[in-house]
């Protein structure tokens, strides 16, 4: 057991009354660390509520554990000075990323646990590790120091977290580690189909028609290893989905032929935008993020923006992404 590991172990294991927090823009890692930390914190008998100061997407709600156990700050922020003893932040690489609950960093002995190397450290307590794949695999390790009993729910929740950040492990990162602690949760009971068939295999319709539209504003740059798109707020109107519900379709331009770097700007409110940047090899898209305001990891990683001018920002952005990064590898298609 590593020393910070250890640390927080026994951080836990003294406090009763504990309050786990999330990012905002929730993704699957940041989800199921949240409900397999507080399920099996619960099974040692502590009080725990787990909390996000944002929407989360429809595609994750359709785990009826993350609608029971994962509060809004609305909820908790009444009671948040009398019924906690410490808070404990998952897979957050900045404060700004946990919303309002950043205002109560002061008020309490904040535990981190992340693997985002963009991270800023801002807890008292930090166990950051970059060589982990997902969150989740940090939650796994913490739970089971603590001898938490794993059964089929808890396991599957924790290898939702596994499964989506190493994108069905398709990713770079989907590493030997990854496989141990996969095969480590599916014999304590996890069903990776329940969480492929949820995730992979139940898109509405709506979203296919959405997609659509994101290919019709598809365009490409240095010689066709930057892709990029656009999905705004008339885009989603027009098929009633909301953005909170719609994925960013980056990992779709990510496997274009010859594409290295993908991006998507989505529109979540009017002129604020969250950009989605995914590379395929080698392009470091965590330190363009990082030029931005934002982070993540090397071939996942992401920034907001705010503009009155879309399609000047974007130019302007993908114009510095293009003169950043090397002519790799032109793909003659596009010269």
């Amino acid at each position: 057991m590593s020393e910070n590991l250890k640390e927080i172990v026994e951080e836990i294991s003294k406090n009763d009354n504990i309050l786990i927090v999330g990012h905002i823009l929730p993704d699957g890692d940041d989800v199921s660390s949240l409900v397999s930390m507080t399920l099996g914190l619960e099974k040692l008998g502590k009080k725990v509520t787990a909390a996000i100061d944002d929407e989360i997407p429809e595609y994750l709600l359709q785990f009826p554990l993350v609608k029971s156990k994962i509060k809004k700050f609305e909820d908790v922020e009444k009671i948040i000075y009398k019924n906690y003893d410490i808070m404990v932040i998952l897979d957050c690489s900045s404060p700004d990323r946990i919303g309002r609950f950043e205002k109560y960093l002061n008020a309490f002995h904040v535990l981190l646990i992340d693997h985002h190397v963009t991270n800023t450290y801002f807890g008292n307590l930090n166990w950051v590790d970059p060589s982990m794949a997902s969150t989740a695999q940090m939650v796994y390790r913490i739970l089971t120091s603590l001898n938490v009993e794993y059964d089929k729910e808890l396991a599957t929740m924790n290898l939702l977290g596994v499964a989506t950040d190493t994108g069905f492990f398709k990713y770079q990162n989907a590493n030997v580690l990854v496989f141990k602690d996969v095969t480590g949760l599916i014999e304590k009971g996890a069903n990776i189909s329940d969480i492929s068939n949820t995730i992979l295999d139940n898109i509405p319709l709506e979203q296919i028609y959405l997609y659509k539209d994101v290919i019709s504003n598809l365009k490409l740059a240095l010689n066709g290893q930057i892709a990029y798109s656009l999905l705004s707020l008339d885009m989603f109107s027009k098929y009633n989905v909301l953005p909170k519900d719609s994925p960013s379709f980056v990992e779709n331009l990510r496997s274009i032929r010859g594409v290295e770097i993908a991006i998507v700007f989505q529109e979540y409110e009017k002129g604020s935008y969250h950009v989605s940047l995914r590379s395929k090899k080698w392009a470091d898209v965590s330190k363009i993020a990082l030029n931005f305001g934002g982070g993540g990891h090397p071939r996942a990683a992401g920034f907001s923006i705010e503009t009155n001018d879309i399609k000047q920002t974007m130019e302007e952005i993908v114009d510095y992404i293009a003169k950043t990064i090397p002519n790799h590898n032109p793909n003659p298609a596009f010269q």
